[in-house]
């Protein structure tokens, strides 16, 4: 899948088909010209396509049960005298129109565009979401590969110094520049993948310092690629070596959050999620819900990491806070399933974990069967080094037995919801972001 050249930014682009093409439409940080105001009513036409598949048609914030496998879908059938289907987005990055070429062509004929794109025989889908990614750090450890291979465990990694806090150390020396040329670089190929949105975590800082230089690099990204960014403070990942876990949890809801805080009210960072790691011999439940009430009294969606290696209950706790979304749930029980079903949290999933580590994995099944609006994340960081949400998708296919609707769902509408952005992401539907990939295919 190649990425083509983001639209917008006051720059005329032309489009031929070629190849597959994820496009971002990001809303403009500068005006057009005055010549492009003149000269284009719209900024892009779509026609012709022989696919559309919007996900969502009547605005709904995420898909749930059987809806994950009923899409919303335009599909030109071969005994149709319609050349296809088109999607129309204005000059703030909005879809206008989406319909048949005949209709768009009648309703907007004295209309010009700045861009159009033939997508004969293609299909159209939303942007995909990736819903949980650690994209800044520095160093590597595929040293620890070679100890899995031997069969350590995740943890038996931990406690040797290494995995979080062997991470930590390199990103404490690393500057905030070669931080931020890393996050450039990874934002780009995420891009190639077809993600146009994405959520990325802080959290190998576990300091104030650190935690904050991550999450300028973060705002960098936010104000710069052409990728839209969910920022999560993540101080709570590891408990650093110098410090029992009470210290930890004393350092992030005393120092910590109420510096990001500030930071924040002055424009300087721009943070959506807390997110804490909790886990046996890592943060506890009581710990990691105080951090959380902490989180949220301080304006943070509660979005964190549950019930991975050990059942702990952290999912029954997480909803009963209002979690936006939890992720991992490798074991989570079915109490903790009915509670995030119940307070509409989002499960967030995450296949190459279970994968890599060789964990039973989630129960999706379970999850969409009792009604949890289940999404996908790509778990991007130096233990499971993927930037592909179709690689993801065709994981949670083949090792958590979703359908392919019941993965796209997750990989786009149910994505944007475990961030929040489902107003505006996630789906191709009129008054919503432009965001798409096309690919070269009938469907």
């Amino acid at each position: 899948m190649e990425c083509a050249t983001p639209v917008g930014r006051g720059t005329q682009h032309h489009y031929q088909k070629q190849q597959s093409r994820a496009l971002k439409i990001r809303e403009l940080s500068l005006p057009l010209s005055p010549f492009h105001l003149q000269m284009a009513a719209f900024r892009l036409l779509v026609q012709h396509a022989r696919q559309i598949v919007m996900v969502c048609n009547k605005g709904q914030p995420a898909l749930r049960g059987q809806d994950m496998k009923q899409l919303a879908v335009l599909t030109k059938s071969d005994q149709s005298s319609s050349t296809g289907y088109s999607l129309i987005v204005d000059h703030s990055g909005i879809i206008n129109a989406i319909g048949p070429d005949e209709e768009i062509e009648q309703t907007f004929s004295a209309n010009e565009f700045t861009n159009v794109i033939d997508a004969t025989d293609m299909c159209v889908l939303p942007g995909l979401v990736d819903g949980h990614t650690h994209p800044v750090w520095a160093g590597d450890r595929v040293h620890e590969f070679k100890m899995k291979l031997r069969g350590a465990s995740y943890m038996e990694v931990h406690a040797s110094g290494g995995g979080i806090n062997f991470t930590v150390r390199c990103t404490r020396e690393a500057s905030e520049d070669d931080l931020y040329n890393s996050l450039q670089k990874r934002a780009s190929v995420m891009m190639k993948n077809g993600t146009t949105l994405f959520e990325a975590k802080s959290g190998y800082g576990l300091d104030t310092d650190t935690e904050i230089k991550m999450l300028r690099v973060i705002k960098r990204g936010i104000d710069n690629f052409p990728i839209d960014i969910s920022a999560t403070y993540c101080g709570a990942h590891s408990v650093p070596e110098n410090m029992t876990m009470k210290e930890a949890t004393e350092d992030v809801i005393t120092n910590q959050i109420p510096a990001i805080k500030k930071l924040m009210n002055q424009g300087s960072l721009e943070v959506d999620n807390i997110d804490v790691f909790c886990e046996k011999g890592v943060f506890d439940v009581p710990s990691t819900c105080k951090i959380l009430k902490a989180g949220k009294e301080a304006g943070l969606a509660i979005n964190f990491h549950g019930e991975e290696l050990h059942p702990l209950q952290s999912a029954e706790m997480g909803a009963k806070l209002g979690a936006r979304a939890i992720s991992h749930l490798e074991m989570v029980s079915e109490e903790g399933i009915k509670a995030m079903a119940d307070n509409e949290t989002v499960a967030v999933l995450l296949p190459t974990t279970a994968y890599i580590l060789k964990l039973s994995p989630p129960p999706a099944r379970s999850m969409i069967d009792n009604g949890v609006a289940v999404a996908l994340g790509t778990d991007f960081n130096p233990n499971a080094y993927c930037l592909s949400m179709p690689l993801v998708m065709h994981l949670a296919c083949i090792i958590l037995k979703m359908t392919m609707e019941e993965a796209l769902a997750a990989a786009t509408i149910n994505a944007a919801a475990s961030v929040g952005r489902s107003k505006r992401q996630g789906s191709l539907e009129i008054g919503k972001l432009g965001d798409m990939v096309i690919i070269d295919a009938a469907r």
